[in-house]
């Protein structure tokens, strides 16, 4: 059997796929052998979260952009920065940008794998504050070490990746000898185990095999059990996304808690998590010295977790293209047809009203993305009061926003908290659409010829446009007045995102959609 000694984007985009399945199998697993740096029982949890956003962001990707493996791995990178969870999240956000570092060419092969576990070594010692031998650190540097041995005695990219994993699995078993929290409670370190099922995961990709992961001899202890606790009663987990001077707010927080870790997207951004009693002061602290986003709160050991009930999200969206990128991030979509909307036969309440019926889920969120009028969504209300379940409506006016709305959720937390958060990304979004001018007319901004494209935001006619470009461009710009850092449009032109952002100096998403009732959605963030 022949074996690829090279990867490429697609190729990444499956292992990616691949670990996020092999993590979700196994997090029950993982999540029983946490107990440090306090048992909390959600290693597991976090390292699956944290790949998921890593891969979500890869399916934002136009199909043309992930044959690129610099796009892959950059969003592989921006995705598990922004989603990461926890610290072993941080740990494995810093191993994907280590991975988005050394992928400068085509292709990944074994010295590109062996620099990959090497900048990420460097970049996870300088994340973490206080490193401790015997976790993660110590599984990720074994199997960097190892890489390199193999790259230097000639091993191609599957023998590099065996070796890697070797090493890892031999310095997950001795994680215990290392640290005495894990030898009290009879388990390996859960974090470096996440990251072996990691490296095992690419490993299975490269041959061409099924995965297989050996959790046999990990624990010796009850799987749910936590029989030590390292926690302090009343700390809190505090993550959040920072933009300014990292230096600085890591030498004002650090007196005031512990196990503060910073994955850094660049020198002057990065996710920032840290255990704390006065969630307050570092909050402020953090408020003062730059912008904070995708504040996080979580109680740490010391109070019980709540039990969450299922939970299921419900958009709509036009059929096509649209409706699979919703798929994909995790919505349950219900598709409407805006041509259908004169048909008194067309009844998409009773669709809605129907799926969330039959879903059996305890609570659901509700994103109506514009596309139920005041009727509709008043009949939407009125039903749902009659039901058990929990619906909660979302104030998503646009696409652009719901997908703005998704990227926040937390199926962890309570209904009230996620749907808070998702509420809050959603209007945040400032958003605005071209649309095809019917006939001639005399507009706010000017006179417009038929087939023009006007640009639309809060009712009022901004800019009159001849091609889609200008109109994006227009709109963009006027959005940007504000300040924001991303722009996501949708739409069915054909539209050159890398231009745009050249031309606005700020990330430009292009998602396909068709039957939107408009020429594009764009919104920006």
């Amino acid at each position: 059997m022949s074996h690829p000694i090279e990867f490429d984007g697609p190729r990444l985009h499956s292992w990616a796929s691949r670990a996020v399945a092999e993590l979700s199998a196994q997090r029950d697993a993982i999540n029983a052998l946490n107990v440090f740096p306090v048992p909390d029982s959600d290693t597991g949890s976090n390292m699956t979260h944290t790949m998921q956003a890593a891969l979500a962001e890869v399916e934002t990707l136009p199909d043309s952009r992930r044959d690129d493996i610099a796009e892959v791995t950059k969003a592989l990178a921006v995705g598990s920065v922004r989603g990461a969870r926890g610290n072993s999240g941080i740990v494995l956000s810093q191993v994907l940008r280590g991975l988005s570092e050394a992928a400068v060419h085509e292709r990944v092969d074994a010295s590109v794998l062996t620099r990959t576990l090497e900048i990420a070594v460097t970049l996870v010692n300088r994340a973490i504050a206080d490193p401790v031998e015997g976790t993660v650190v110590t599984v990720l540097r074994a199997a960097a070490v190892a890489a390199r041995h193999a790259v230097d005695e000639g091993a191609d990219l599957r023998a590099t990746a065996a070796a890697a994993v070797d090493a890892a699995r031999i310095a997950l078993a001795q994680t215990p000898s290392q640290l005495e929290v894990l030898r009290e409670a009879g388990v390996v370190d859960a974090g470096g185990a996440g990251l072996v099922i990691l490296l095992e995961t690419l490993s299975a990709e490269i041959e061409g095999a099924p995965s297989k992961t050996a959790f046999s001899g990990w624990s010796d202890s009850v799987a749910g059990e936590s029989p030590v606790s390292h926690g302090s009663p009343g700390e809190l987990e505090v993550m959040f996304y920072f933009q300014g001077d990292l230096d600085a707010l890591a030498a004002t927080i650090d007196p005031l808690g512990d196990s503060l870790l910073i994955a850094r997207a660049a020198e002057d951004a990065g996710t920032v998590h840290i255990h704390t009693s006065d969630a307050g002061t570092v909050i402020e602290a953090a408020y003062g010295l730059g912008a904070v986003s995708r504040l996080r709160l979580e109680v740490l050991p010391g109070a019980p977790k709540i039990d969450q009930p299922a939970r299921l999200i419900v958009a709509l969206t036009p059929p096509g293209e649209i409706a699979s990128l919703y798929r994909r991030v995790g919505a349950e979509v219900v598709e409407i047809e805006l041509e259908l909307e004169e048909d008194a036969d067309y009844d998409p309440v009773g669709e809605i009203l129907g799926r969330i019926r039959a879903s059996g889920a305890d609570e659901i969120i509700l994103l109506p993305n514009g596309l139920l009028n005041r009727r509709q969504l008043a009949a939407v209300d009125k039903a749902t009061h009659a039901f058990d379940q929990s619906i909660t409506l979302l104030p998503t006016s646009r696409l652009v926003s719901g997908l703005a709305a998704l990227t926040v959720h937390d199926s962890e937390q309570p209904l009230a908290t996620s749907a808070y958060a998702m509420s809050e990304a959603a209007s945040a979004m400032r958003t605005a659409v071209a649309v095809r001018a019917e006939r001639a007319a005399l507009t706010s901004a000017g006179a417009c010829a038929k087939g023009d494209l006007l640009v639309e935001a809060h009712g009022q006619i901004l800019q009159i446009a001849e091609t889609i470009d200008g109109a994006v461009l227009g709109a963009a710009k006027h959005l940007l007045g504000a300040g924001g850092e991303q722009i996501s449009v949708i739409t069915d032109a054909d539209l050159d995102p890398e231009a745009l952002s050249e031309a606005l100096h700020v990330d430009v998403m292009v998602y396909p959609g068709e039957g939107l009732g408009v020429t594009a959605e764009i919104g920006v963030e």
